[in-house]
């Protein structure tokens, strides 16, 4: 499973080689331009990022009523923060609780929202992210240091063309008083797919 723990990453490499191969191809033929495809990469992984899904999740830790509206109807809810567009048209907020831990993959192939969470990370692409994430999700997540209550149940929701989800993590403890700002800092793009969890205080 590739991440960011130290295990065997010859899919993650073969993948990204693949990528590159490709990019190098189009580019030669003159299909696309270096220059283009280095400005969609750097809105994405930079301007966008986790960025904008932080700030929703923020959002629905310190105001009630946009919370009730994300678990309502989040397509709107997070619209009218203005992140629309690509592959998040239509999206759906599942929120983690101590009974219930929610993680997100796309079984068929890649299905992500890029406007509220970036690029998605060549793990959750890779064949055995999308294999074992239904099959032994709290062996996955434990790959990815989560480790939960046998009490926590956790549910699978697996993303397609119509919905793709974002995982509403537990706030942390002991961040009463911190603006939605400082509490944006403390969402991670794993949290928002459900193979981490929010950042306490004093780690972010």
């Amino acid at each position: 499973m590739p991440h960011d723990h130290p295990h065997d990453h010859s899919e993650l490499d073969d993948m990204t080689a693949r990528v590159m191969a490709l990019e190098t191809l189009l580019t030669r033929k003159g299909i696309v331009e270096s220059a283009a495809l280095d400005e969609i990469i750097e809105t994405y992984e930079t301007r966008v990022g986790p960025r904008n899904g932080a700030a929703v999740v923020a959002r629905a830790w310190t105001d009630p009523e946009f919370r009730d509206w994300l678990e309502r109807d989040a397509t709107a809810a997070i619209g009218s923060m203005g992140f629309t567009g690509r592959q998040g048209e239509h999206m759906m907020a599942v929120f983690n609780t101590p009974e219930r831990h929610n993680m997100v993959v796309c079984t068929l192939c890649s299905c992500y929202p890029w406007s509220v969470l970036g690029m998605p990370p060549v793990w959750y692409k890779s064949m055995p992210y999308r294999a074992r994430a239904v099959r032994e999700p709290r062996a996955v997540l434990a790959e990815f240091g989560v480790t939960l209550p046998e009490e926590t149940a956790v549910r699978v929701w697996d993303s397609t063309a119509e919905m793709r989800y974002l995982v509403i993590p537990m706030r942390p403890d002991g961040t009463e008083g911190m603006s939605v700002d400082a509490l944006a800092g403390l969402v991670t793009r794993d949290s928002m797919i459900g193979t981490g969890l929010a950042l306490a205080p004093e780690a972010a």
